[in-house]
């Protein structure tokens, strides 16, 4: 484990500072200026100089870009141009939110994913595999916002069975905080949920025409051994891999969810400091996404040599 982490620091070490200085370079590349925005309505060329000079604006991108870097690793993120707090302290107050979306979507991709992709990989009956190809097919071809639209329209508009707006926090209420969280992590996670059974479902197959399979039923073996400890154990690897690249996707597809179900998470707080130029606040959020996916693909890795004893982590 330690000789797998050593190698891989100088991989992750140039990840971050290719991210750092996509998400320093990104935000200025809009069009727009935050100067102005802050300088109020009929903004005159002298008020928006002087607030470029105040915010450090006007000195060099590399100047400033070092600023930002130095600050982190003192562990200051900088402050909100226009909320005047500390970056810290505005992703705090919506961090609870987006990570517990984030946490059930991904639950949920790992266990629709699973059960999809063992059905239909491991069913002889043409129907039910047409049947789940179908679904998994519409899953994966419907956007996640029309997913959240149709899900509001059939659990909230027609049945009321489910909040559809606002939220709840789980931490502070898990009966009523499940509740508005259920819809948001269905639409969120039924994508990638799909496209992870999907490649499960094409690795069994394969896997299921191998010889060691054959030699497991002539030996007697049942159906659900054969399928359980010789298929799903030797194809396991790739939903694994699948649902590390699925974060992404469900990171991305959190900020149109979150506006949908009118959630107060990271994903409208990327929106609104895009719209207001708060760079400060939009270039922690895009290191911050591009860190989780490093550490996720760690974790997928090691996940990975645990399942299968043929990998082995630091070769």
């Amino acid at each position: 484990m330690i000789r797998f982490l050593t190698r891989k620091v100088p991989s992750v070490v140039f990840v971050l500072f290719a991210g750092s200085v996509v998400a320093f370079a990104l935000p200025r590349l809009a069009p727009g200026n935050v100067a102005v925005t802050l300088a109020g309505e009929n903004p005159t060329a002298a008020n928006v100089a002087a607030i470029q000079r105040q915010l450090g604006l006007d000195r060099p991108l590399l100047v400033q870009y070092w600023d930002w870097i130095s600050g982190l690793f003192r562990g200051d993120l900088g402050e909100s141009y226009l909320l005047h707090r500390s970056v810290a302290s505005v992703i705090g107050d919506r961090l609870e939110s987006t990570v517990e979306l984030a946490v059930l979507s991904t639950l949920l991709v790992i266990l629709i994913g699973t059960v999809l992709g063992v059905l239909a990989g491991s069913t002889g009956r043409n129907w039910a595999r047409a049947t789940l190809d179908l679904a998994g097919s519409l899953f994966i071809a419907v956007p996640s916002f029309l997913i959240g639209v149709l899900l509001i329209l059939v659990f909230g508009v027609l049945n009321r069975w489910l909040p559809v707006s606002g939220e709840v926090g789980f931490l502070h209420d898990p009966a009523i905080g499940i509740q508005y969280l259920t819809l948001p992590a269905f639409a969120l996670a039924l994508g990638p949920a799909a496209a992870v059974a999907r490649l499960l479902q094409t690795e069994m197959r394969a896997a299921g025409n191998e010889e060691y399979v054959d030699l497991a039923r002539s030996k007697g073996a049942s159906a659900s051994r054969v399928t359980i400890r010789h298929v799903l154990r030797n194809s396991v690897g790739t939903a694994v891999v699948a649902v590390g690249l699925q974060i992404g996707n469900l990171l991305a597809g959190a900020v149109v969810i979150e506006a949908i179900f009118n959630r107060n998470g990271l994903g409208q707080l990327v929106v609104s400091s895009v719209q207001t130029r708060d760079f400060t606040v939009l270039q922690v959020l895009i290191l911050g996404v591009v860190f989780v996916a490093v550490i996720c693909q760690i974790l997928t890795e090691i996940v990975l040599a645990a399942l299968d004893p043929r990998i082995k982590l630091g070769d």
